[in-house]
């Protein structure tokens, strides 16, 4: 499906160091990680020290820990918002999710790192909700509320915003959070995500 994006992709290729995991991040949103691995040790005290980024991406093959995993293509980049060592030898970490990009090509470090040569992709433009989708505005807002979620700051206007914030929360597999990542019109993820809540509602 990324194919689609092909015409929104910024024009600079650039090396990303990638973090794969079993769940999606999406722009805008943020996410908890405990990390003791030393590659990603290392990797989030370059990204503190020089305040960098890093892609957080869903794994096609493999699992979170031990062997490099296979990526999937498309991802979110990622900054570091916060961060404590309660112990030596782990760090816990909160990440915002900036933009999408796709990676091009990828390799593995000495350290079992994955690093890829990545395109970034434009952010989505806001776009109004359709008022036959105006439930996924009210489950989110319940949702963030039942999450104890407070963000800095809400949309609940823009279909961009509240689609991303529902492909969060609600229970998909990743394979369908990774689809809803890699979709580019708003209010067709919003019909999606709006299919599933009636068809769960029952």
């Amino acid at each position: 499906m990324f194919e689609k994006l092909s015409n929104l992709f910024t024009p600079a290729v650039r090396t990303l160091p990638l973090f794969p995991l079993s769940t999606v991040l999406f722009p805008g949103g943020r996410m908890p990680l405990k990390i003791f691995e030393q590659r990603y040790l290392d990797l989030a005290k370059t990204c503190l020290a020089d305040n960098s980024t890093f892609g957080i991406c869903g794994i096609r093959e493999g699992g979170e820990v031990g062997e490099p995993a296979v990526p999937c293509e498309v991802g979110t980049e990622a900054r570091i918002v916060e961060w404590e060592m309660p112990q030596p030898g782990i760090f816990h970490v909160i990440v915002e999710g900036l933009q999408r990009y796709v990676a091009r090509s990828w390799e593995v470090q000495p350290n079992g790192l994955l690093v890829a040569q990545i395109e970034a992709v434009s952010r989505e433009k806001p776009c109004a909700i359709p008022v036959e989708l105006r439930l996924c505005t009210e489950v989110l807002k319940h949702l963030l509320l039942d999450h104890q979620i407070e963000p800095a700051q809400t949309h609940y206007d823009d279909a961009v915003w509240v689609g991303y914030r529902l492909s969060e929360l609600l229970p998909f597999k990743l394979k369908v959070k990774q689809d809803l990542l890699e979709m580019n019109d708003s209010v067709t993820r919003l019909r999606i995500i709006d299919q599933f809540l009636r068809q769960n509602a029952k």
